[in-house]
């Protein structure tokens, strides 16, 4: 419609471009003319109208378009911020104007429009600078209104009108992992778990894989997500927000994390380390759990069965409720029992934290 439109105006100008020309050529006895008005005129108007159906999508949809993606890419937050600080920008220009335009000469005529620009663009620059500051005073004005009338959890920041004030995006790979409706459920996450419709995409993506490995993962996360649902303490909110221009889950989700403000809860190590690398809060659960893990110092005792032989000799493994191993020096002649043991070594990986230790009779027997 946008090409018609453009087809039509041009070619009129055409029209009349070539009306000009032809009349020019007319009334000038030293060009030798073999055309008519009509035919400047129609001549001209095709080429207009070709010039308005190559050029109009290049004036009018390709700006728009690129105004649209740009709009999409600035987080909510930004574009208020950026709202109201024109508008308090133009307000003290107008205030402004009526003594700028008293002053004598050119100054009266162009300060008042300068004085539009110049605040225009400085309340602009001003409220996005700060408006995580902006924004966090307005939160503190509301809660302490609430307060003072008496509303019920006003006084108080917890529950779900707390948790709501902050978002916290959700993985794919923290979604299999099943772990976090259970971390959800102990009130530890301060906020409300935004999943965007790509992640939920890609969830789809590996519950309809025919592996069968991996379509198990996916439907495991489809649950966990309908565990997250059911919860009434636990603000799960799905959202249609995407990020153009970008094909990978994990490059959209450091760039909405970065427009949104806020932490990725995640179990990958490669996301984690990219959103690092670029600035973003990164809730790794692998980091939660290693850190809740008991602290053993060397010369405790704990009790522990016996599973599985470790890889040296007359080694024996088994494992912590909590899942730490615990490598046992001469527990192979244990297997399958549960004896108790006294830490050795307390050895820290990247996998996670290792215990090595020996059984207790034989401490006692080298006494």
């Amino acid at each position: 419609m946008l090409r018609l439109i453009g087809m039509i105006v041009f070619s009129i100008i055409g029209v009349a471009v070539g009306s000009f020309l032809g009349q020019a050529a007319a009334e000038n006895n030293s060009v030798v003319s073999t055309f008519t008005v009509e035919q400047y005129a129609f001549t001209v108007g095709l080429v207009g109208a070709l010039i308005g159906l190559i050029l109009t999508p290049y004036i009018t949809s390709r700006p728009m378009r690129s105004l649209r993606a740009l709009l999409a890419r600035i987080s909510p937050q930004a574009l208020f911020s950026a709202i109201a600080g024109l508008i308090v920008g133009l307000v003290i220009a107008v205030l402004l104007s009526f003594p700028l335009s008293r002053l004598p000469g050119l100054f009266g005529d162009l300060l008042p429009f300068a004085a539009v620009l110049i605040f225009g663009y400085i309340g602009v620059w001003l409220f996005v600078m700060r408006q995580n500051d902006l924004f966090a005073v307005a939160s503190q004005l509301s809660g302490s209104r609430a307060a003072a009338s008496g509303a019920p959890g006003a006084e108080t920041p917890s529950g779900a009108n707390w948790a709501d004030s902050r978002t916290i995006l959700l993985d794919t790979s923290v979604i299999i992992d099943g772990r976090i409706a259970d971390i959800a459920r102990t009130g530890f996450l301060p906020g409300a778990l935004l999943i965007p419709r790509f992640v939920l995409n890609e969830l789809q993506y590996i519950a309809d894989s025919p592996d069968s490995l991996r379509r198990q993962r996916g439907r495991r996360g489809m649950e966990v997500l309908a565990q997250l649902q059911r919860e009434p303490t636990i603000p799960v909110r799905m959202s249609d927000i995407d990020v153009e221009g970008v094909r990978e889950v994990d490059d959209k989700l450091v760039i909405l994390a970065r427009q949104l403000k806020c932490p990725v809860l995640t179990n990958d190590y490669n996301l984690n380390r990219i959103a690092e690398l670029q600035g973003v809060t990164v809730l790794n659960v692998n980091e939660l759990a290693n850190a809740v893990k008991s602290v053993l110092l060397p010369g405790e005792m704990l009790s522990v069965r016996v599973i599985q032989e470790g890889k040296e000799y007359a080694q024996g493994v088994g494992y912590m409720d909590d899942g730490t191993m615990v490598v046992i020096e001469n527990g192979r002649e244990f297997m399958d029992k549960e004896i108790g043991v006294v830490v050795t070594k307390v050895l820290q990986t990247a996998a996670g934290r290792m215990i090595f230790a020996r059984p207790e009779d034989q401490r006692s027997s080298e006494r």
